[in-house]
């Protein structure tokens, strides 16, 4: 096995809550109101710190996407799942980012939930 570098991100983070190992930035941050079943989750446009899985094919509540889960480098913590291909044309802007669940990361001022709860929820996630 090759030798692990974890990148420190600069700034207000988003970071898993296992090992506070960075994953992304405040401004990488895209929508707090997609859902999947285990909750809440985050839309981002980029995360660092992550190692990519094997692409599959899910059916989620906006149709079918082909899709990677994500784990920690650190501690190889399941966080969410990166979107490879969106097979709906108005699903495609979700193309190359990652959802992140909201109960796995620390937010930027280190809660474990940065979200009002009773914020509405407009994005999609697993069925």
């Amino acid at each position: 096995m090759g030798r692990l570098f974890v990148i420190d991100l600069e700034g207000l983070v988003y970071s898993c809550k296992h090992c506070q190992t960075h994953f992304a930035l405040t401004n990488d941050l895209i929508s707090k109101s997609f859902h999947c079943k285990h909750g809440r989750a985050y839309l981002f446009d980029n995360v660092v710190n992550v190692t990519v899985g094997e692409r599959e094919h899910r059916i989620m509540l906006t149709g079918w996407h082909t899709v990677a889960d994500i784990f920690c480098v650190s501690c190889g913590s399941l966080v969410g799942w990166k979107y490879e291909i969106a097979y709906d044309k108005s699903q495609k802007y979700k193309e190359g980012k990652f959802i992140i669940e909201r109960f796995k990361v620390l937010g930027p001022y280190g809660g474990g939930y940065d979200m009002n709860q009773d914020e509405p929820m407009s994005g999609s996630d697993e069925e």
